[in-house]
């Protein structure tokens, strides 16, 4: 079982810091959850080189990032689950390769269908293997409460740093060389993990008899396909839009029926139930999933406005965006330090508000000011207050449960962040894509009120959060 947790806070414990070997085994783990993180915002920045190049438009590119970031999420639980029969380091290094694949193909596309199947397919498929293994590993080699959320503060960190530097980096390598370069860099970064993955342990043994269960795997991914592509048709065929929406909560909810009449039998379910009655780690899942839909949905709406309407080069937007990246820097180093002396009710609360005003100072940049300076303070205030509280998110909900569920809980958590993300580049890209060529400002505004409105429902959850959290069963309080 997992120590608990006191008032809320991280106990100023005198346990003992990681070993050499545990530390160096934190590189490649971290670096995954980066260059992932990464693939999902630097494309960003190529839309325009993208498009020309491979003679696609906005649409044709929003679809390839939305389809990446849907194949993680939806692929991510089962991911998860096979963790426990083949083992957590062995995916692990499967998926690198997987991704590599897949990026290495994307780097030589001649058009938008082998780049889908490159980028949106293989690395999303290599992203659901290998990410669930990061954060499972993480919760088992590191034993106690503080070292485990250094660890995981350190993942966070670099998570939402390969995510907010996406940008900037995918903007100063497309403006330099091009921005199929910016896959080989992804390449060269697989290539570094899976060396440096030697260093990785293999805490507990797979367990080769454990039965996968398949149908549950294909409901739950549907479903979720389903839903945010019925979001995606929201410009072009209302009527397709709702009876995308409902087909797919109609198949998840097939989904939620397979998985109780599975437990009621005796049999592996794909997902326990078990984790839906914790109601903090319920509270958690909602701000991971709001967290990651605002960083994503800001990325693509900015980035995509000073592309598309101001005539922005790859670059240039990066540069801007940098704010988020510093901002998103300074919290996350601090994290650990706010840890000890606030709940992580608190920080999660806070992190949510200091966003809310970031949304806020951008919504009237369009109009206001025809300087790009001028969503710098927004950008940053936005990144401050997400790199607050991540870690947070991620340390409730998987210190809610045993060591045993950690493999589900693990896929089911970065299911529902990935989900977020691409809900973000879904919902804000839609509604900015619809009207970019003609009502540009409009649009702009429209999608920054979703996001605001996003971000005000994740500071309703996380205020929900309890006070003290020390309940670690799968019961759930």
């Amino acid at each position: 079982m997992l120590p608990p947790v006191i008032d809320g806070t991280l106990p100023d414990m005198a346990s003992e810091a990681p070993s050499k070997a545990l530390r160096r085994a934190l590189i490649p783990l971290a670096l995954a959850q980066f260059i992932c993180s990464f693939a999902g915002s630097n494309m960003t920045v190529m839309i325009n080189d993208i498009s020309t190049d491979l003679d696609t438009t906005v649409q044709g590119v929003q679809l390839a990032i939305t389809i990446f970031l849907l194949v993680m999420a939806a692929l991510m639980i089962p991911g998860g689950k096979l963790t426990d029969r083949y083992g957590r380091k062995r995916l692990f290094i499967l998926g690198l390769i997987v991704y590599g694949v897949g990026a290495l193909l994307s780097a030589v596309a001649p058009g938008l269908g082998v780049l889908i199947i490159g980028n949106s397919i293989l690395e999303g498929i290599g992203t659901a293997l290998l990410i669930p293994p990061v954060y499972i590993l993480t919760t088992l080699i590191f034993p106690d409460l503080v070292s485990r959320a250094r660890a995981f503060g350190a993942i966070s960190a670099l998570g939402g740093i390969g995510a907010a530097a996406g940008p900037l980096i995918g903007g100063f390598i497309t403006s330099a060389i091009s921005w199929r370069a910016a896959f080989i860099f992804q390449v060269l970064v697989i290539v570094v993990i899976i060396v440096l993955a030697r260093r990785v342990p293999e805490p507990l043994p797979a367990d080769p008899t454990q039965r996968f269960d398949f149908v549950g795997a294909v409901l739950s991914a549907l479903g979720l396909v389903l839903v945010v592509v019925g979001i995606l048709a929201a410009d072009n065929n209302g009527w397709l839009m709702v009876a995308l929406i409902v087909a797919g909560a109609l198949v998840l909810a097939g989904f939620f029926a397979w998985v109780r009449h599975r437990e009621r039998v005796g049999r592996e379910a794909l997902l326990s139930t078990s984790l839906f009655r914790n109601r903090t780690s319920n509270l958690g899942l909602i701000t991971q999933n709001t967290q990651w839909l605002l960083l994503m949905g800001v990325s693509f709406v900015v980035s995509a406005y000073l592309q598309v309407v101001r005539g922005y080069n790859a670059i240039e937007t990066g540069v801007i965006y940098t704010a988020t990246t510093l901002g998103l820097l300074l919290s996350s180093l601090g994290a650990e330090r706010f840890a000890r002396r606030r709940a992580q009710r608190t920080l999660i609360m806070a992190g949510f508000g200091i966003c809310i005003v970031g949304v806020a100072l951008l919504l009237p940049m369009v109009s206001r000011s025809d300087s790009a300076w001028a969503f710098i303070p927004g950008l940053f205030l936005i990144g401050f207050g997400l790199g607050g509280m991540l870690t947070p998110s991620v340390n409730v909900v998987q210190s809610s449960f045993p060591e045993e569920l950690q493999g589900e809980i693990s896929g089911l958590s970065r299911s529902v962040s990935n989900l977020g993300s691409s809900l973000g580049g879904a919902i804000a890209g839609t509604i900015l894509v619809a009207g970019i060529t003609k009502t540009p400002e409009r649009s702009y505004a429209l999608a920054m009120v979703v996001l605001a409105v996003t971000t005000i429902v994740g500071l309703v959850a996380a205020a929900r959060l309890p006070a003290t959290a020390t309940q670690r069963s799968a019961d759930g309080v």
